[in-house]
């Protein structure tokens, strides 16, 4: 099978986990060129994963490095122009949620993947190819929890990141925008709807610095579809515990409960404390299988000239129902989501 040459384009936290991915676990593939501001981050790049071109300019990646794909994990509001810009240079394209900011960006988005039709688009909902979530999904379409109505999703970062997490809220465009795009695309997955109506609202009784910058550090909401079924979300900033995302799919003969517990391994410790397991320490931690399949699976794409499941159709989705939750969240009132 040909060797797809690969560039990538940010090296932060979940870069970084790509770019492993890409240089040493995946068979078929060769992570030859890295974009970032941060010089720091290119040299290792080229000390550790041994990339032979770096840059701070992506533009000039795409166009002077010997590539045939780009993998986007820049900040979100860079992804939309970065996507048309490799798609019209040539270029398939994997890119991190979000896809856009705005339903204009979507829509930006949209135009270059339509453009395109030959070359792949991958969006990032690695939620999918986590093996849990993807044994529900696969028991759900084969009938054994009856008709799925209902989606309860939990989504809690640890108390001990809070302080980034503050900082970050002054940009980020609230909890929901930021946090939540992987579970609506989890329920549109599991319950075959799309979200008509949603409600939100918000509680600060930890850290107040997230309502003075228009935020919550803790988020609720209840979506409507236009099948008939529900789903609940529940997003935090102050677990206590660790990194806690749980999500349950309730039916009418069965129910499917995803890490109910986010235990980090089978060990059990025995000490004074009693009996106890440690929990999951952050998002790398609990779906570092799921980013290295979804890219195992965007490079299979390629080579295979077959198109993927997930669409940029999908993240133009989940960005519209962040915003309407958003709005509801500060209006204190039901919001129509409009596609």
């Amino acid at each position: 099978m040909k060797e797809i040459k690969v560039g990538i384009v940010g090296l932060g936290r979940l870069g970084s986990v790509h770019a492993q991915n890409l240089a040493f676990k995946i068979p078929g593939c060769k992570l030859v060129a890295a974009c970032s501001l941060e010089q720091k981050e290119l040299d290792w790049a080229k000390d550790y994963l041994k990339v032979e071109y770096t840059t701070t300019d992506y533009k000039k990646m795409v166009d002077e490095a010997d590539i045939e794909a780009v993998v986007i994990v820049s900040s979100s509001p860079e992804h939309c122009w970065m996507i048309e810009y490799a798609l019209d240079a040539g270029k398939h394209v994997f890119t991190d949620k979000p896809l856009g900011c705005s339903l204009e960006e979507c829509k930006r988005a949209e135009a270059a993947v339509e453009r395109h039709p030959d070359k792949i688009f991958f969006l990032g909902f690695m939620r999918r190819y986590d093996p849990s979530y993807a044994d529900a999904k696969a028991q759900i379409n084969a009938g054994r929890i009856g008709k799925p109505y209902l989606v309860k999703a939990t989504g809690l970062d640890p108390e001990a990141l809070v302080e980034s997490c503050i900082k970050f809220s002054k940009t980020s465009g609230g909890i929901f925008i930021d946090a939540a795009s992987h579970d609506i695309d989890l329920m549109r997955w599991f319950l075959g709807g799309e979200v008509t109506e949603v409600y939100a609202a918000g509680t600060n009784f930890k850290h107040p610095e997230f309502a003075e910058n228009g935020d919550t550090e803790t988020g609720m909401a209840m979506l409507k579809f236009d099948n008939g079924t529900v789903a609940f979300l529940h997003v935090g900033r102050t677990a206590p515990h660790g990194y806690h995302t749980e999500t349950e799919i309730v039916g009418t003969e069965a129910h499917i409960r995803v890490a109910g517990v986010p235990w980090k391994d089978r060990v059990m410790v025995y000490d004074q404390y009693g009996a106890r397991q440690e929990i999951i320490e952050n998002f790398p931690q609990r779906f570092a299988e799921a980013y290295l399949l979804e890219m195992v699976d965007f490079i299979d794409c390629i080579q295979n000239d077959r198109k993927p499941e997930l669409t940029v159709y999908d993240g133009t989705k989940a960005t519209l129902v962040t915003y309407a939750i958003t709005d509801s969240f500060h209006s204190g009132k039901p919001v129509q989501v409009q596609y």
